[in-house]
């Protein structure tokens, strides 16, 4: 596969035991029938494909395993050669599925998972994504019904309650700027599965004197977020932990542990040729960055503290623009 060399790569690269961290990727689209795009995954990915059932197939590759699928778990699911069915719909269930399918792949998105790939394979992702919109994937702007989204499943450098506060402020600290660049379609904007987080959890994050335990970190969070549907979703990193006390404010089945955060936030714009993987991956680096470097972290919280006072400035500015401003003056874009 050819390699691009558009993704960047992180300040740490490494994890807690001196290997090379992982990312999950994650991607919604539609414009394919499903057999198209698990044909044409597979040529690209130079995989083997399995159907696992129905409309879930794994791709099986050198990188390890890819999952794709209807993003719909009663279509998945649904088999009309149930006995359970009557028999005069058993009779046409092939027909009815067919009504189905073709009904289904226009709705429902399609999605793509890879296995936890090294971060210096991502561009192997951006080859797949410019190569899928060559063949005519779309994206969520071409229907108001599509809110169709890329997902990021970063591995932490570390599972130390130190490493994890530093990763939380800084995606606080950029929440705005990164969604005025990655989350722009409508049909995304009115949904509730990728909301900011509390503002009162985000004033508490940004205190100057904020460094608690693990334990209370969480228990911080989830006092105030207990949900997944969040654009920087903490649960599978929770789960993975300590579930005890996940469950204690939120059970919920979906939910997957993981030693990785979830990044929800970022449309998937696959149609658009101006758009690509890299665009989101290479914001998220400067997040790493960010929550990397202690001295700019603190001179952005300082200004972040700053931001809620009342005076003429703040009235005339948003954070956004004071986020952009900085990031801009510090290098970072």
């Amino acid at each position: 596969m050819t390699a691009y060399k558009r993704c960047k790569m992180p300040v740490n690269q490494k994890n807690q035991d001196g290997q090379e961290r992982k990312v999950g990727v994650e991607i919604e689209l539609s414009g394919l029938s499903y057999d198209d795009l698990v044909t044409h995954a597979a040529h690209l990915l130079a995989g083997t494909p399995e159907l696992a059932s129905r409309y879930v197939t794994r791709l099986e590759t050198d990188a390890g395993t890819y999952t794709i699928e209807l993003d719909s778990d009663p279509i998945k699911d649904l088999d009309l050669a149930d006995e359970r069915f009557p028999e005069s719909i058993r009779e046409i269930g092939t027909h009815a599925m067919d009504v189905i399918d073709f009904a289904a792949e226009r709705v429902v998105p399609l999605e793509i998972v890879s296995p936890p790939l090294v971060m210096s394979a991502l561009d192997d992702i951006e080859h797949l994504v410019d190569e899928l919109r060559a063949l005519g994937a779309e994206g969520s702007r071409e229907a108001i019904y599509f809110a169709f989204g890329l997902q990021l499943n970063p591995e932490l450098p570390d599972l130390q309650a130190g490493t994890l506060i530093r990763y939380l402020q800084a995606f606080g600290l950029l929440y705005d700027w990164l969604k005025s660049r990655h989350q722009l379609d409508i049909s995304r904007k009115f949904t509730t599965y990728i909301e900011p987080w509390s503002g009162r959890y985000t004033e508490k994050l940004m205190a100057d004197d904020y460094n608690p335990d693990l334990q209370t970190l969480m228990r911080d969070y989830l006092q105030h977020n207990p949900t997944r549907n969040k654009a920087l979703d903490l649960l599978p990193l929770f789960a993975h932990l300590d579930d005890v006390l996940l469950a204690e404010y939120v059970n919920d089945p979906r939910i997957k542990s993981r030693p990785t955060l979830h990044y929800r936030l970022p449309d998937c714009d696959i149609d658009n040729p101006d758009w690509h993987f890299s665009t989101v991956w290479n914001d998220w680096v400067v997040l790493e960055e960010l929550a990397n470097n202690a001295p700019d972290l603190s001179s952005l919280r300082q200004a972040f503290r700053d931001a809620q006072k009342f005076n003429l400035h703040n009235l005339t500015h948003s954070w956004r623009e004071t986020t952009d401003t900085w990031l801009r003056q510090h290098g970072y874009v």
